[in-house]
């Protein structure tokens, strides 16, 4: 079990970095607590939302990523209102919009990654 993790500003400036990098964007929409917050990613590609990734603690103890609502199917105008009530839920939330090139290989690492 893995009772350390990275706070989550650090973990929010690393992706942003990584993304930049690598020719993405990365834009922070919403920050939440600096040590413990937890991390949605929304991810895009040319402008199209693809999906969206939460950071859970999951039944072994450790952190992963999970595709969340809304995804493919969803409109964009329902990601409004499911980041409203989200962060209604949790206000220690971080939001992180990443417009990417390959957002499938994206999503496959990080998810595999935990």
């Amino acid at each position: 079990m893995s009772d350390r993790r990275l706070p989550a500003k650090l973990e929010v400036s690393g992706l942003v970095r990584q993304i930049e990098s690598d020719g993405g964007f990365a834009a922070i929409v919403h920050k939440g607590d600096p040590e413990g917050g937890s991390l949605l990613l929304i991810v895009a590609s040319r402008g199209r939302h693809v999906a969206c990734l939460e950071r859970i603690l999951g039944v072994s103890g450790d952190y992963e990523w999970l595709a969340t609502r809304p995804g493919d199917s969803s409109g964009s105008i329902d990601l409004p209102a499911f980041l409203a009530k989200r962060r209604r839920f949790d206000p220690d939330l971080w939001v992180v919009e990443l417009d990417i090139a390959d957002p499938e290989r994206f999503i496959a690492e990080t998810t595999a990654a935990g």
